[in-house]
């Protein structure tokens, strides 16, 4: 599922990029870190990044996941530290999604 979802999130980081002076690096995708000491995102940006990523995944998977939940935030290790992290979790919630529906 990570081949589905890691063009998702660079679609985001992509549009993001057309909008910002300092541009986030995409080479090492995967090992970005989103949000925290060394993140490319302040809280603010980061909430937009995941309004984009959710819409897409939407249109990709059918279903609503909401990524800024208390679930997500509540976690000892957030999956914002990285983007692999936020793959994990998205898988997760797809899963629970799928479950559910």
């Amino acid at each position: 599922m990570t081949d589905r979802i890691l063009p998702i999130i660079a679609a985001a980081v992509d549009e993001i990029n057309t909008t910002r002076e300092e541009k986030i690096p995409t080479s090492d995708l995967l090992d970005l870190c989103l949000y925290g000491d060394a993140g490319v995102f302040e809280s603010m940006h980061l909430v937009s990044f995941l309004s984009l990523v959710e819409e897409n995944l939407e249109d990709e998977f059918g279903v609503e996941v909401s990524l800024a939940s208390e679930k997500a935030v509540s976690r000892r290790v957030s999956p914002f530290s990285s983007v692999r992290r936020l793959v994990g979790f998205i898988e997760e919630e797809l899963q629970l999604a799928s479950v559910q529906s």
